[in-house]
């Protein structure tokens, strides 16, 4: 799933796979010699290539000194890509005749900054730069070159720290493997496998061990025989697959974006996400944010900033993406921009460019987001993460320090070959931590598939808000590290739960916070506390903290419109008992007071101070004394 390399424009723009009228006149004396370059002319324009290659090199066998014959084999190896063998023929064309044309430099700084000889590539494109009546286009390529040529001299003289790791033949072949995608935990890798020009899925997971077991074809509705299946993303928890189909019957472009739902073991039938995201143009390889709601992709549509460029679009309430948006020249360049990949934390994003300044071919970059939603001016992640050749799809563990991306290295099983290795601290992404759960009926555990929204507590800025899965009342919301949250879980005919977690401790970055949430039918005399309910010391006015737990405990009883509430207050033994019985009562009140102001009919609500009467835990600890202290609120009709 390959974006058309935008470098490509050069060999468009010179013309250089057809002899030129000036070269054409520069023939051989040798008559076979010249009916065999005439002959690889006409191949040349019947794309016949390879037969090109076996004319010319006819040519030369009775002619070795005809240098447009060099010229014009060094152009077709360049447009095959073997830029080895190109800079091998220019040198020769230079040696027998250095004014044949100009475009021999051209071709030879093009070939050496793609081999990697970065000076050797610069003398040359400098010579060429220096061609008079160069048009504006000329221009642009060549200085886009001996931007790449200068940077890659600075970037191999100051190598960031790289160690990669193949995982083996457990996940690689002697096939092509690439886009590497892990679920959030780094139990399960999906990736694609190219074998026979076909593209197709696979998938590992880890033992208990730790070691990943050998891939198999991903089970399911997703692969085909007829079609390629590529260039993917997961969501966090592994529910769902967002991947590129292409010339496929439903599809609206050449190639579309599809979504696939996993049902047990198997991935269900795929449902091509339509309009806006896909058109009748190029769309592929989806990027879903961690919040499920944003996506980004790849399209070479309309109103882009040239060639293939990044773009997003956000799942509105209604269950409709919105109107997709270009990334923006802060991103996006005239060249080719692929392979996005958003971390976890929502704001670092990592991604494939050909436009920004490089080490000649495909690099990866990063880019980070500030709190006004500017992207900062593109990171490349250096020398020797990137080199001469095509860099592909990174993937950034949720603590930011393990990368997977797939590379051509001579310890390769073959082909490409996927990678993991440790991440510099300069281009980590903010850490991230997750909540794992499961919501089950407290009494029969029965899975539930609850509405779970998490709160910033701070900011009271929602930053997860989805259904738990309805087959086994699972959810996974990642989350940066270093702040407190508010979880809710809402189930109609259940009472809410409601809980604070603070993500700060660094030994728990890179691990789920795992819990089991059993919720409670409405019944009278059923409680729950609200755990999110603050006060300052030995007061009793709602602290602005409080608006997540108020906010939801209105929402449970806008739902449940027949069941009348009591608000309880507690202490801990700190105080007198009489202080702490006026305490809680006053505090129970002030949540009593909230609700009202919110529209609920007092008729439904009472309030009650227990003091220091009901402990929870013991008053002997910090903890224990916390967990006393506290505000819950039990059915009573």
């Amino acid at each position: 799933m390959k974006v058309a390399d935008a470098l490509y424009y050069s060999l468009i723009l010179f013309g250089t796979l057809f002899t030129p009228p000036a070269i054409a006149q520069t023939g051989s004396t040798h008559k076979r010699a010249q009916q065999a370059f005439d002959k690889a002319g006409s191949q040349l324009s019947n794309l016949q290539y390879e037969l090109a290659i076996l004319s010319l090199e006819e040519a030369i066998s009775f002619d070795a000194g005809f240098a447009a014959a060099y010229q014009q084999l060094g152009d077709v190896y360049r447009k095959q890509r073997n830029y080895e063998m190109a800079a091998r023929n220019y040198r020769t064309v230079i040696q027998l005749d250095s004014v044949l044309t100009p475009l021999t430099w051209f071709g030879l700084g093009e070939s050496l900054l793609l081999t990697g000889s970065y000076q050797d590539g610069l003398a040359a494109l400098k010579r060429y730069r220096d061609t008079p009546g160069l048009d504006a286009n000329g221009k642009r390529v060549v200085d886009k070159y001996i931007t790449d040529c200068e940077f890659s001299i600075t970037a191999i003289g100051n190598p960031t720290s790289f160690s990669p790791r193949n995982p083996g033949p457990a996940i690689n072949s002697p096939y092509d493997e690439y886009f590497p995608r892990v679920t959030a935990d780094q139990q399960t890798i999906i990736f694609t496998r190219k074998k026979d020009n076909r593209e197709n899925f696979f998938e590992s997971s880890r033992d208990s061990s730790g070691a990943w077991r050998e891939a198999s074809f991903l089970k399911g509705q997703i692969n085909s025989d007829l079609y390629n299946e590529g260039a993917h993303c997961i969501s966090p928890d592994g529910k769902y697959l967002f991947f590129t189909g292409c010339n496929r019957p439903d599809g609206i472009g050449s190639c579309d974006i599809y979504v696939s739902r996993r049902e047990g073991d198997q991935w269900g039938k795929p449902h091509n996400l339509g309009s806006p995201i896909n058109t009748r143009g190029w769309e592929a390889q989806p990027a879903l944010a961690a919040d499920g709601r944003t996506l980004y992709f790849v399209s070479n549509r309309h109103g882009g900033q040239g060639g293939y460029d990044i773009w997003r679009t956000s799942l509105k309430d209604n269950g409709q993406w919105e109107e997709p948006q270009n990334l923006g020249p802060a991103i996006n360049t005239s060249y080719d921009e692929s392979s996005p990949y958003i971390h976890a934390d929502n704001r670092t994003l990592y991604f494939v460019s050909n436009g920004w300044p490089g080490l000649g071919d495909k690099d990866i970059f990063k880019s980070k987001m500030d709190t006004n939603g500017n992207w900062a001016q593109p990171i490349n992640l250096g020398y020797p993460i990137n080199d001469h050749h095509e860099q592909s799809a990174l993937t950034v563990s949720m603590n930011g320090a393990q990368a997977f991306f797939s590379t051509r290295r001579p310890d390769a099983i073959g082909g490409l070959d996927i990678y993991t290795f440790q991440l510099a601290e300069t281009f980590r992404p903010e850490p991230v931590a997750y909540l794992k759960g499961i919501i089950v009926d407290a009494e029969n555990n029965h899975p539930l598939q609850a509405e779970v929204t998490v709160t910033e507590i701070v900011s009271n800025r929602v930053l997860y808000n989805e259904q738990a899965d309805y087959e086994d009342g699972s959810f996974l919301a990642p989350l940066p590290f270093g702040k407190t949250y508010a979880l809710h879980i809402n189930q109609p005919g259940y009472l809410f739960f409601s809980e604070n977690y603070p993500l700060d401790d660094s030994a728990q970055i890179n691990d789920a916070y795992e819990i089991r949430i059993p919720l409670s039918r409405i019944k009278v005399g059923k409680s729950e506390t609200l755990s999110n309910i603050f006060f300052e010391t030995d007061r009793y006015t709602l602290l602005p903290a409080s608006k997540s737990d108020l906010d939801q405990l209105v929402g449970f009883l806008n739902l449940n419109t027949h069941v009348r509430v009591e608000i309880g207050g507690h202490t801990d033994n700190t105080g007198s008992e009489a202080h702490n019985q006026q305490l809680s009562e006053n505090r129970a009140k002030s949540v009593y007071d909230y609700l009202i102001r919110a529209g609920i009919s007092a008729l439904r609500l009472s309030f009650k101070g227990y003091g220091q009467s009901q402990p929870i835990a013991g008053n002997d600890t910090p903890e224990g004394r916390q967990l006393n202290r506290r505000t819950d609120f039990k059915i009573i009709e």
